[in-house]
């Protein structure tokens, strides 16, 4: 079965991620937050879900994620899920 898009609902709005020929794109509303390929290092991929999860999640006044370490490899689970890595 294969996943070709998941919405998650984030502190702005909601997050889409939809599958592409190469990986996955992460869209809120109109703006891009992160294009994701299959052939990426984990830890480039993490990096990247960071920034998903700070849309997601939010951020505190320095800026910094509000998010947990679990929350972070939740979101990139479901990216990884519709991106097929």
């Amino acid at each position: 079965m294969n996943i070709k898009t998941i919405v998650i609902e984030g502190r702005q709005g909601d997050i889409e991620i939809t599958r592409n020929r190469t990986g996955a794109h992460v869209m809120a509303g109109k703006l891009c937050i992160a294009a994701f390929e299959r052939t990426e290092e984990p830890a480039a991929r993490y990096v990247k879900a960071m920034e998903v999860a700070k849309a997601v999640y939010g951020a505190d006044r320095n800026g910094r994620l509000a998010a947990t370490n679990s929350m972070v490899h939740d979101v990139m689970t479901a990216i990884d899920r519709v991106a097929g890595c």
